[in-house]
């Protein structure tokens, strides 16, 4: 088992989720794209208050599986802004799970870079508002 690692304080929690048996693969751990799934919610959390408006998921650019996700984990996701454009924000998603049999004790087990680009009711590109 790796070692228990200290939550980030520099990322923002937002989103703590349990994966269930539905979301397993055949060989008993969590499905890779359930994770991706999360991942992208979890990362869309902090661009939305920017972005005031619709958003569009543009580019994960980087993926890093660290550990298996097991079932009944408990997942938290911490999010921080690593790049804000004209367009488009990115964001670092950091995933520490909690084995449920050792509660208090995190480990990495996913990180990604996702970027984000604000869009109009056409789905057209727009700039980020400003505050």
């Amino acid at each position: 088992m790796a070692p228990n690692v200290a939550l980030p304080l520099d990322k923002e929690l937002v989103l703590k989720v349990i994966p269930m048996p539905a979301d397993c693969n055949a060989n008993g751990d969590i499905f890779g794209g359930w994770v991706m799934a999360q991942v992208d919610l979890a990362g869309s959390v902090i661009p939305a208050r920017h972005t005031q408006g619709r958003m569009a998921t543009v580019a994960v650019n980087e993926f890093i599986f660290k550990q298996p996700v097991r079932v009944g984990d408990i997942l938290s996701f911490f999010s921080a802004v690593t790049r804000i454009g004209r367009t488009s924000i990115t964001v670092k998603v950091e995933v520490y799970a909690e084995r449920y049999t050792n509660q208090g004790s995190y480990i990495k087990v996913t990180e990604a870079s996702v970027t984000y680009v604000a869009i109009d009711e056409r789905g057209h590109p727009r700039e980020i508002p400003r505050k």
